[in-house]
C-alpha cells in the first residue's frame, strides 16, 4: 500500500494543472469565511453565490485549512476576492485534497487488516483508493469526497470489528461533515439497534432489548451532534443552518440529468412529446423547453405526470424499507453492507434533485463488496461502466478527454482481471451477451459525445443532446444493476 500512495500522489500532483469547475470557488470562498467571520454569520453570509452548505464540521475542517491557505496567500481568505485563483491558491487547495485523502488511505489500510489481509482485500482497497469517480470528482473537478468517503470506511471497518457503538459514533461524525450520508442512515439504524442495542437471552436463543445499551448510542450521538451544533444554536444559526443544507426550491432533475430512474421518465416524457405531436394528443406546452435548457430549476413534463418531492420521497422510502426488512431480520455484516449500499442507490435512484456525482454513493461502498461473489463482480462491472461514464461530462473540455478515459481503462485493466482471478472466474465468461454488448455501446456513446455530434451538428446546435443520451444510458446500465444486486438481496433472506 506504501507503493500504492507513492504513486496514488504522484499522479494526483500531476493532475494539479487540470481543469477545475466552480467547486474550486466555492470551497475557496468557505475558506474565506469561516476565516474571516465570526462564527456567527458562517450560515447568513452570502457576498458569494456559493454560500456554505455544508454541515458544521466541515466548516470547521474549512476553518483549520484556511490557516495555512492564509499563510499561503492572505489574499485566498478575504471574502470580497470572488473568483480568487493565484497559482498559490490553486496549489493550496489541490495539495490539501491530496492530504485530506489520508484519512482514506488509513481506513483502507485497516480495512484489509479487518478482513484478514487477503490479496483480493488489497485489490479492492487499491482499486478504491485510484479510483476513476474519485480522480475525476475531487482532483480535477475539485471536492473532498476521499476524506468523507474515508470516514465512512472507518466506521465500516468499525462495524466488522464488531466495535458497533464506535461505528455508529463515526457515522454521527460523517454526517456533521456532509449530510448526503443521510440517504446510508436508515441501515445504519437498524442495524445497530437489532446487532447492538438487542442482547442475546439467557436461553442462548431469544434477544432481549438493553435500554442501557439503547441509552449509551443514543447519548453518543447526540453528544456528536452537539458538539457540532452548539455553537450555532448559541448563537442563533439553526433556522439558517438547515436552510442552507436543505434548500427545496430545486426541481425533480439536475441541469445535467443524474443517470438514475427519473432520467428514464424525463428520456420516455421526451420520446412521448414526438408521438403526441404525431397523434395530435394535448401536452404541457410550457414544458417543452424545460428539461433542455440545462438550467436548474423546476422541471416539468409534458406528457407524463409531474413529480414533486414529496413523491420522491415515498418511494424512496419504500424501497429503503423493502431492502431493511431483510437487515432486521438477519442482522449480520454482510447484509448490513448489501443494505447499506442499497440504502444509498434508492436515494440515488428515486430521490429529488439528485446530482450526478452522488453515484459514488454507490459505487464506493460496493467496491468493497465486489469480491463476495461471482455476481457482485460482474455487477461491478456494469455499473462501473455506466457510472464513472456518466461522470465525463463532469470535464467537458478536450484537452481533458484522453485523461478521463485513460484513467478509466486503465483502471478497468488493473483491477477486474486480478478480481476475476481472485475468484477463479474466466474474465471472457464472466458477463452474459448482453452484458458485454452494453459495454460496447459505452464506448460507442464516447465517440459519439466526443466526436462525431460535433461533426454531424456543429459545436452550438442541440448541445443538451450529449448529456440527454449520456444520461439515458448510464441509467440503463445503472438501474438493471440495481435490480440485480436487489433481486440477490432479497433472495439472500
Amino acid at each position: 500500500m506504501r507503493d500504492l500512495l507513492v504513486i496514488s500522489t504522484l499522479l494526483k500532483v500531476a493532475l494539479i494543472p487540470s481543469y477545475r469547475s466552480t467547486d474550486f470557488e466555492v470551497h475557496r470562498n468557505w475558506l474565506a469565511i469561516t476565516h474571516s467571520l465570526p462564527l456567527s454569520q458562517w450560515y447568513t453570509e452570502k457576498t458569494s453565490e456559493w454560500t456554505l452548505d455544508y454541515p458544521p464540521f466541515f466548516a470547521w475542517f474549512e476553518k483549520v485549512l484556511s490557516f495555512f491557505g492564509a499563510m499561503v496567500d492572505p489574499a485566498m481568505v478575504v471574502v470580497q476576492n470572488l473568483n480568487y485563483q493565484s497559482q498559490a491558491t490553486v496549489i493550496f487547495q489541490r495539495l490539501s485534497v491530496i492530504a485530506s485523502e489520508l484519512i482514506l488511505y488509513w481506513a483502507l489500510v485497516r480495512y484489509v487488516r479487518a478482513f484478514g489481509s487477503k490479496q483480493v482485500h488489497w485489490i479492492l482497497a487499491a482499486s478504491i483508493f485510484l479510483h476513476p469517480g474519485l480522480l475525476i470528482v475531487d482532483h480535477m473537478h475539485f471536492q473532498y469526497n476521499g476524506l468523507l468517503y474515508g470516514i465512512l470506511i472507518h466506521s465500516i471497518v468499525e462495524a466488522k470489528r464488531d466495535n458497533l457503538l464506535g461505528s455508529g459514533i463515526l457515522f454521527a461524525v460523517l454526517l456533521n461533515f456532509k449530510h448526503i450520508y443521510l440517504y446510508l442512515a436508515p441501515a445504519y439504524f437498524v442495524y445497530l439497534l437489532k446487532a447492538y442495542c438487542f442482547i442475546p437471552g439467557r436461553d442462548g436463543q431469544s434477544r432481549i432489548f438493553s435500554i442501557s445499551r439503547f441509552l449509551t448510542l443514543g447519548l453518543s450521538v447526540i453528544a456528536v451532534f452537539a458538539i457540532s451544533l452548539g455553537p450555532f444554536i448559541y448563537y442563533d444559526q439553526i433556522p439558517a443552518l438547515i436552510g442552507r443544507l436543505f434548500p427545496f426550491t430545486r426541481g425533480l432533475c439536475h441541469a445535467y440529468w443524474a443517470p438514475n430512474f427519473w432520467a428514464l421518465y424525463a428520456g420516455a416524457d421526451r420520446f412521448l412529446i414526438l408521438l403526441a405531436k404525431r397523434l395530435h394528443w394535448s401536452i404541457n406546452e410550457s414544458a417543452l423547453s424545460s428539461m433542455t435548457r440545462g438550467f436548474v430549476g423546476d422541471t416539468n413534463f409534458a406528457v407524463l405526470p409531474i413529480i414533486d418531492a414529496s413523491q420522491t420521497m415515498i418511494i424512496t422510502v419504500i424501497v429503503q424499507l423493502v431492502v431493511l426488512q431483510v437487515l432486521w431480520r438477519k442482522p449480520t455484516f454482510d447484509h448490513f453492507q448489501s443494505s447499506l449500499t442499497l440504502c444509498g442507490f434508492a436515494s440515488y435512484l428515486f430521490g429529488w434533485h439528485v446530482h450526478e456525482k452522488a453515484i459514488m454513493l454507490v459505487l464506493i461502498p460496493y467496491g468493497l463488496m465486489a469480491a463476495n461473489s461471482r455476481l457482485h463482480l460482474r455487477v461491478l462491472i456494469i455499473l462501473s461502466g455506466a457510472g464513472i461514464c456518466s461522470l465525463f461530462p463532469l470535464l467537458f473540455q478536450a484537452a481533458e478527454t484522453p485523461i478521463k478515459i485513460g484513467l478509466t481503462l486503465l483502471w478497468f485493466a488493473a483491477v477486474i482481471p486480478s478480481l476475476a482471478h481472485s475468484l477463479h472466474t474466466p474474465l471472457k465468461t464472466l458477463l452474459c451477451p448482453l452484458e458485454r454488448g452494453y459495454l460496447v455501446g459505452l464506448v460507442g456513446l464516447q465517440v459519439y459525445t466526443s466526436v462525431l455530434h460535433e461533426t454531424l451538428f456543429g459545436a452550438h446546435k442541440l448541445e443538451f443532446l450529449p448529456l440527454l443520451v449520456t444520461s439515458i444510458y448510464c441509467a440503463i446500465g445503472i438501474v438493471y444493476g440495481w435490480i440485480v444486486l436487489m433481486y440477490h438481496h432479497l433472495c439472500s433472506s
